[in-house]
């Protein structure tokens, strides 16, 4: 398959904490995260990962396959890490890259975690090999401090009870710049992933749902 599947990628953070990558420059791992949403003291994203950095992940991966050799340059390397944000601008404590190439297209996928995060974030890249263009596909991002969770269903709540009424939040990403301080907050029935339900987009700096999608 040209694509990897995101389940797989994420489990390989669990078991490639060896690919780690932290670059000169970063943010200390000891760095606290945590903060209220909405708050003046909210940690803004930042860049910790420079090419050089990404460029190792991809040279190193122990994902099956790896990274297809065409894919590992400077130039490539640099474009994602110009689009890849982490929550307060903290390294992540394992970071594992894969990727594949179809006929006409590539993928390469970049995934980290640290461990008091609610999640981890996948940031997925088409790349043309012909033109060398690289495209955010998607950023799937999960990494912001687990006990924020509580904050972001009131603050939800509060601003849109009679929408979730007996819903159940299940999980909640966030999202970089120029959206700095939302967040997807998905609620279902049941407290399961595939079950009906709602996502709101939540404001934090507000407290306002800015935006209502059935599922």
């Amino acid at each position: 398959m040209r694509r990897l599947r995101l389940h797989g990628l994420v489990l390989a953070l669990i078991l490639a904490a060896c690919t780690t990558t932290t670059p000169d420059g970063t943010a200390s791992l000891d760095q606290p995260a945590s903060a209220t949403p909405g708050t003046s003291d909210s940690p803004l994203p930042g860049q910790p990962y420079d090419a050089a950095a990404l460029l190792t992940a991809m040279r190193e991966s122990t994902r099956p396959g790896g990274v297809p050799d065409e894919l590992e340059t400077d130039a490539l390397a640099a474009a994602m890490a110009d689009q890849i944000w982490t929550w307060g601008g903290q390294p992540w404590q394992t970071l594992t890259a894969g990727g594949a190439c179809g006929p006409a297209d590539c993928t390469i996928e970049v995934a980290g975690s640290r461990d008091e995060m609610a999640g981890a974030d996948l940031y997925t890249f088409a790349v043309d090999p012909a033109s060398g263009e690289v495209t955010l596909e998607s950023a799937d991002l999960h990494g912001y401090p687990a006990e924020l969770d509580a904050s972001l269903d009131e603050m939800a709540r509060a601003a849109a009870a009679d929408e979730i009424g007996d819903l159940t939040f299940v999980s909640a990403r966030w999202l970089p710049p120029p959206d700095a301080g939302r967040y997807w907050l998905a609620y279902r029935t049941g407290g399961e992933e595939g079950s009906p339900g709602l996502d709101l987009l939540l404001d934090a700096n507000s407290g306002e749902v800015v935006e209502r999608r059935e599922v």
